[in-house]
């Protein structure tokens, strides 16, 4: 088998399975007939990670496979990983891509949530990678007649007794009411650090870029379509306790959330034939980095030495690289190995092709590097 890391290489989409419910408009995208809303509501993106469900450990779930070729990707990195990673890459974090990237498409509103920070993570997991995380608004739909909204961070005044008393009661709309409501619209963009609890809303379709892990604390033990989730799943096998440490207790009011929490894009590039980006990256956050490219005609990749993961959000066109010409649709994602030469995006005439490139950053921490499998 002739395995090329000169050239981007296709990936095939990996769904994901959650407790809750979407993904209606991930089938639309994928041409998938008939497109309906199940427990399979996430698209992941270039992913070594294993998605990890209770009562669903034997079923082997987000780790992306090469479309061209009977190997997974993280088997794709692990033949060469200076090729595959960068030999700076490699030297700090191994074969760890260290960022995950996700399409997820919420039918219903998702159970309030946090996720450790990489202090808690390294004292409980014994992991350098917490789930700080980014979300960019690509669309959505009403559910209801409620328009799209996330939940994220707490008010003033919420304690840790307080916040385990109304979980201990499973009260939800006081939980809820304890965190700022926020309705979204297309190219807002989250900043959700570790530790800081929160609840993607029903009918938002976004682009999600984090740290490589999946170590979810919930707080609803039955989800709003009544799935029933078990105590293991909600606090990850390291007891109630220990999970409402992990929660970050500052809160703040409306104004500073939105400061807080809500990201400004920001255009790096204008050209005659594209517009570069940035959604989300430094100085804002060491994790990781997200861009967005909207090709009215061609734009150009440069070598850079370094690895990335693209997805086609839409539009259609053409990626032509070392490795020959290959067209492009919604939904198409490619990994681009460290050791790629230039390559060149291409949008069909009429068609404006819109591509996210989710980037790696160097983790400047200590401890063991791995990630979640």
């Amino acid at each position: 088998m002739n395995i090329r890391h000169d050239s981007p290489v296709r990936i095939r989409s990996e769904r994901a399975w959650r407790t809750y419910h979407g993904g209606r408009l991930l089938d639309e995208m994928h041409g998938i007939s008939p497109a309906r809303d199940s427990h399979f509501p996430e698209d992941w993106i270039s992913s070594t990670v294993r998605a990890i469900n209770a009562g669903r450990e034997d079923v082997v779930e987000g780790l992306n496979r090469l479309a061209d070729a009977d190997m997974t990707l993280k088997d794709y990195v692990a033949a060469d990983m200076v090729a595959a990673l960068g030999r700076d890459h490699v030297a700090r974090m191994g074969e760890s891509l260290g960022v995950l990237v996700k399409l997820i498409d919420a039918a219903e509103r998702l159970g309030v949530q946090c996720h450790p920070d990489k202090a808690k993570a390294r004292e409980f997991f014994d992991s350098p990678f917490g789930k700080t995380e980014c979300w960019h608004i690509v669309g959505g739909r009403e559910i209801g007649g409620e328009k799209p909204c996330v939940y994220m961070g707490f008010k003033p005044g919420v304690t840790k007794e307080k916040w385990r008393d109304v979980f201990e009661r499973q009260d939800i709309p006081a939980m809820l009411g304890m965190l700022h409501r926020i309705e979204v619209k297309n190219g807002d963009t989250f900043f959700i650090e570790g530790g800081t609890p929160h609840a993607i809303g029903a009918g938002c379709l976004l682009v999600e870029i984090q740290e490589p892990t999946d170590y979810t604390f919930r707080t609803e033990n039955v989800t709003p379509q009544g799935f029933e989730i078990p105590d293991r799943a909600c606090h990850y096998g390291i007891g109630f306790d220990k999970m409402f440490e992990c929660f970050h207790y500052e809160g703040c009011d409306e104004a500073e959330a939105r400061r807080r929490y809500m990201v400004g894009s920001q255009v790096k590039e204008r050209t005659d034939g594209f517009v570069r980006t940035e959604i989300i990256g430094s100085p804002r956050t060491d994790c990781f980095s997200l861009e967005r490219f909207d090709i009215r005609r061609e734009c150009r990749f440069a070598a850079e030495g370094d690895f990335s993961a693209l997805y086609v959000l839409s539009g259609r066109g053409r990626l032509e690289s070392e490795a020959g010409s290959v067209e492009m649709r919604p939904g198409d994602q490619f990994f681009v190995p460290a050791a790629a030469k230039g390559f060149s995006a291409l949008s069909n005439d009429g068609d404006g092709l819109a591509i996210f490139r989710a980037k790696s950053a160097i983790l400047q921490t200590g401890g063991q590097i791995h990630e979640q499998t």
